[in-house]
């Protein structure tokens, strides 16, 4: 298992966009990939239950990959991260 913290940067933090672009990346692996904030926890292949975490600008979340391919998983999703939220 391995997890990063991230500062959410964009303006308007995690709307629809973003998020499914997220899940969209989420889905090309096979490890399973959460995110947590606000007290909330949500896998990043559901985009409803994303959008309902309510993750604004300046918000910390933390994002944990666990699986067989979480090694490629957990650096993509990070700089995934980087790029576009």
């Amino acid at each position: 298992m391995k997890k990063f913290d991230y500062v959410i940067k964009d303006e308007i933090g995690i709307h629809a966009r973003p998020a499914g672009l997220l899940v969209k990346e989420a889905k090309k692996y096979e490890s399973k990939i959460t995110m947590e904030a606000n007290g909330k926890k949500a896998e990043a292949t559901k985009l409803m239950l994303i959008m309902a975490m309510g993750i604004k600008c300046g918000q910390t979340v933390t994002v944990q990959v666990e699986g067989a391919d979480e090694e490629i998983a957990y650096e993509n999703i990070k700089k995934f991260f980087e790029d576009n939220i």
